[in-house]
Protein backbone atom coordinates (compact mmCIF):
# COMPACT_ATOMS: atom_id res chain seq x y z
CA UNK A 1 0.00 0.00 0.00
CA UNK A 2 1.66 3.18 -1.24
CA UNK A 3 0.56 6.21 0.75
CA UNK A 4 2.68 8.48 -1.46
CA UNK A 5 0.39 7.77 -4.43
CA UNK A 6 -2.65 8.18 -2.19
CA UNK A 7 -1.41 11.61 -1.11
CA UNK A 8 -1.18 12.61 -4.78
CA UNK A 9 -4.75 11.38 -5.33
CA UNK A 10 -6.06 13.42 -2.39
CA UNK A 11 -4.39 16.63 -3.55
CA UNK A 12 -5.47 15.95 -7.15
CA UNK A 13 -9.15 15.59 -6.22
CA UNK A 14 -8.97 18.73 -4.09
CA UNK A 15 -7.51 20.72 -6.99
CA UNK A 16 -10.05 19.30 -9.45
CA UNK A 17 -12.90 20.46 -7.21
CA UNK A 18 -11.44 23.95 -7.00
CA UNK A 19 -11.09 24.03 -10.80
CA UNK A 20 -14.78 23.02 -11.20
CA UNK A 21 -14.02 20.11 -13.53
CA UNK A 22 -16.77 17.60 -14.22
CA UNK A 23 -14.56 14.52 -14.59
CA UNK A 24 -11.02 13.41 -13.79
CA UNK A 25 -8.98 10.22 -13.64
CA UNK A 26 -6.61 8.64 -11.13
CA UNK A 27 -4.24 5.66 -11.46
CA UNK A 28 -5.86 2.27 -11.28
CA UNK A 29 -5.01 0.39 -8.09
CA UNK A 30 -7.13 -1.71 -5.77
CA UNK A 31 -6.76 0.82 -2.94
CA UNK A 32 -7.74 3.75 -5.17
CA UNK A 33 -10.76 1.87 -6.49
CA UNK A 34 -12.00 0.91 -3.03
CA UNK A 35 -11.53 4.48 -1.79
CA UNK A 36 -13.33 5.91 -4.83
CA UNK A 37 -16.28 3.58 -4.28
CA UNK A 38 -16.41 4.62 -0.62
CA UNK A 39 -16.36 8.28 -1.65
CA UNK A 40 -19.22 7.62 -4.06
CA UNK A 41 -21.17 5.79 -1.36
CA UNK A 42 -20.82 8.78 0.97
CA UNK A 43 -22.01 11.16 -1.76
CA UNK A 44 -18.76 12.91 -2.69
CA UNK A 45 -18.60 11.50 -6.25
CA UNK A 46 -21.30 11.01 -8.85
CA UNK A 47 -19.74 8.19 -10.90
CA UNK A 48 -16.82 5.76 -10.67
CA UNK A 49 -15.84 3.95 -13.85
CA UNK A 50 -12.78 1.98 -14.93
CA UNK A 51 -11.67 2.83 -18.47
CA UNK A 52 -8.58 3.53 -20.55
CA UNK A 53 -6.46 6.66 -20.98
CA UNK A 54 -9.33 8.38 -22.81
CA UNK A 55 -12.42 9.40 -20.82
CA UNK A 56 -15.42 7.09 -21.14
CA UNK A 57 -18.33 8.19 -23.27
CA UNK A 58 -21.09 9.92 -21.37
CA UNK A 59 -24.46 8.11 -21.41
CA UNK A 60 -26.88 9.55 -23.94
CA UNK A 61 -30.18 10.86 -22.69
CA UNK A 62 -33.14 9.11 -24.28
CA UNK A 63 -36.86 9.73 -23.92
CA UNK A 64 -38.56 7.12 -21.72
CA UNK A 65 -41.20 4.95 -23.34
CA UNK A 66 -43.82 6.09 -20.83
CA UNK A 67 -43.42 9.69 -22.00
CA UNK A 68 -44.19 8.70 -25.61
CA UNK A 69 -47.88 8.19 -24.85
CA UNK A 70 -50.25 10.97 -25.81
CA UNK A 71 -51.02 13.39 -22.94
CA UNK A 72 -54.70 13.68 -22.09
CA UNK A 73 -54.76 17.47 -22.40
CA UNK A 74 -53.79 17.24 -26.10
CA UNK A 75 -56.64 14.96 -27.14
CA UNK A 76 -59.21 17.73 -27.50
CA UNK A 77 -56.73 20.01 -29.25
CA UNK A 78 -55.78 17.27 -31.73
CA UNK A 79 -59.44 16.80 -32.65
CA UNK A 80 -59.60 20.45 -33.73
CA UNK A 81 -56.05 20.59 -35.18
CA UNK A 82 -55.11 17.10 -36.49
CA UNK A 83 -51.65 18.15 -37.70
CA UNK A 84 -50.52 18.39 -34.07
CA UNK A 85 -51.09 14.65 -33.63
CA UNK A 86 -49.10 13.86 -36.77
CA UNK A 87 -46.16 15.92 -35.53
CA UNK A 88 -46.33 14.30 -32.10
CA UNK A 89 -46.37 10.77 -33.56
CA UNK A 90 -43.37 11.59 -35.75
CA UNK A 91 -41.41 12.85 -32.76
CA UNK A 92 -42.35 9.73 -30.77
CA UNK A 93 -41.21 7.34 -33.49
CA UNK A 94 -37.94 9.26 -33.83
CA UNK A 95 -37.37 9.01 -30.08
CA UNK A 96 -37.99 5.23 -30.18
CA UNK A 97 -35.44 4.76 -32.94
CA UNK A 98 -32.96 6.96 -31.06
CA UNK A 99 -33.44 4.80 -27.96
CA UNK A 100 -32.50 1.69 -29.95
CA UNK A 101 -29.36 3.42 -31.23
CA UNK A 102 -28.42 4.43 -27.69
CA UNK A 103 -28.74 0.84 -26.47
CA UNK A 104 -26.45 -0.38 -29.24
CA UNK A 105 -23.90 2.35 -28.46
CA UNK A 106 -24.01 1.47 -24.77
CA UNK A 107 -23.25 -2.20 -25.48
CA UNK A 108 -20.33 -1.16 -27.70
CA UNK A 109 -18.94 1.14 -24.98
CA UNK A 110 -19.17 -1.54 -22.32
CA UNK A 111 -16.95 -3.82 -24.39
CA UNK A 112 -14.47 -1.20 -25.62
CA UNK A 113 -13.86 1.13 -22.69
CA UNK A 114 -11.78 -1.18 -20.44
CA UNK A 115 -8.38 -2.04 -21.97
CA UNK A 116 -7.13 -5.60 -21.77
CA UNK A 117 -3.73 -4.31 -20.60
CA UNK A 118 -3.97 -3.48 -16.85
CA UNK A 119 -1.22 -0.85 -17.18
CA UNK A 120 -3.50 1.24 -19.42
CA UNK A 121 -6.49 1.23 -17.07
CA UNK A 122 -7.50 4.33 -15.13
CA UNK A 123 -10.32 5.17 -12.75
CA UNK A 124 -12.53 7.96 -14.08
CA UNK A 125 -14.42 9.91 -11.42
CA UNK A 126 -17.42 12.17 -11.89
CA UNK A 127 -17.28 15.20 -9.58
CA UNK A 128 -20.35 16.57 -7.80
CA UNK A 129 -21.37 20.20 -7.23
CA UNK A 130 -24.27 21.74 -5.32
CA UNK A 131 -25.33 25.39 -5.52
CA UNK A 132 -22.22 26.13 -7.59
CA UNK A 133 -20.01 24.78 -4.82
CA UNK A 134 -17.99 21.52 -4.89
CA UNK A 135 -19.29 18.72 -2.66
CA UNK A 136 -15.69 17.57 -2.07
CA UNK A 137 -13.93 20.75 -0.96
CA UNK A 138 -11.10 19.37 1.18
CA UNK A 139 -9.29 16.04 1.28
CA UNK A 140 -6.03 15.03 2.94
CA UNK A 141 -4.10 12.12 4.37
CA UNK A 142 -4.27 11.13 8.03
CA UNK A 143 -1.58 8.44 7.99
CA UNK A 144 1.75 9.50 6.53
CA UNK A 145 4.26 7.33 4.65
CA UNK A 146 6.61 7.72 7.63
CA UNK A 147 3.89 7.42 10.31
CA UNK A 148 0.98 5.08 9.78
CA UNK A 149 -1.82 5.38 12.32
CA UNK A 150 -3.70 2.24 13.34
CA UNK A 151 -6.71 2.43 15.63
CA UNK A 152 -9.23 0.09 17.16
CA UNK A 153 -12.97 0.49 17.05
CA UNK A 154 -13.07 2.32 20.40
CA UNK A 155 -10.72 5.09 19.23
CA UNK A 156 -12.54 5.35 15.91
CA UNK A 157 -15.81 5.77 17.80
CA UNK A 158 -14.28 8.68 19.73
CA UNK A 159 -13.34 10.40 16.47
CA UNK A 160 -16.83 9.98 15.02
CA UNK A 161 -18.27 11.62 18.16
CA UNK A 162 -16.03 14.65 17.64
CA UNK A 163 -13.43 13.81 20.29
CA UNK A 164 -9.69 13.58 19.79
CA UNK A 165 -7.97 10.18 19.79
CA UNK A 166 -4.18 10.22 19.76
CA UNK A 167 -2.83 12.35 16.92
CA UNK A 168 -6.20 12.54 15.14
CA UNK A 169 -8.82 15.17 15.84
CA UNK A 170 -12.53 14.46 15.90
CA UNK A 171 -14.99 14.90 13.06
CA UNK A 172 -16.46 18.31 13.82
CA UNK A 173 -17.36 19.70 10.38
CA UNK A 174 -20.73 19.02 8.76
CA UNK A 175 -20.44 16.17 6.28
CA UNK A 176 -16.84 15.35 7.21
CA UNK A 177 -15.85 11.71 6.74
CA UNK A 178 -12.87 9.61 7.78
CA UNK A 179 -11.93 6.60 5.67
CA UNK A 180 -10.29 3.55 7.22
CA UNK A 181 -8.53 0.63 5.54
CA UNK A 182 -9.63 -2.58 7.25
CA UNK A 183 -9.16 -6.25 6.50
CA UNK A 184 -12.69 -6.21 5.01
CA UNK A 185 -12.05 -3.25 2.71
CA UNK A 186 -12.15 0.54 2.87
CA UNK A 187 -14.98 1.89 5.03
CA UNK A 188 -16.04 5.21 6.47
CA UNK A 189 -15.44 5.57 10.21
CA UNK A 190 -19.13 5.33 11.09
CA UNK A 191 -19.41 2.09 9.15
CA UNK A 192 -16.37 0.78 11.03
CA UNK A 193 -18.13 1.49 14.32
CA UNK A 194 -21.25 -0.32 13.12
CA UNK A 195 -19.24 -3.33 11.92
CA UNK A 196 -16.83 -3.19 14.92
CA UNK A 197 -13.79 -2.94 12.64
CA UNK A 198 -10.45 -1.28 13.26
CA UNK A 199 -7.68 -0.50 10.83
CA UNK A 200 -5.35 2.09 9.38
CA UNK A 201 -6.68 5.62 8.99
CA UNK A 202 -6.30 6.65 5.36
CA UNK A 203 -7.72 10.12 4.75
CA UNK A 204 -10.51 12.49 5.65
CA UNK A 205 -12.78 14.40 3.29
CA UNK A 206 -15.20 17.25 3.76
Amino acid sequence: MSLVNLANVCSHLQNVSKARLSMTSIPMTRLHLNLALSLQKQGFLSTVQVAGPSPPALPELSLPKDSLSLPSDLESQIQEEPWIGLAYNAAASEAISQEAVNKRRKSERDNADVPSNPAQRRIWLGMKYWNNEPVLSKMGLVSKPTRRIWMGVDDIAKITRGRRAGYVGGLTRVGECLFVSTDKGVYESRECVERTLGGMLLCRAA
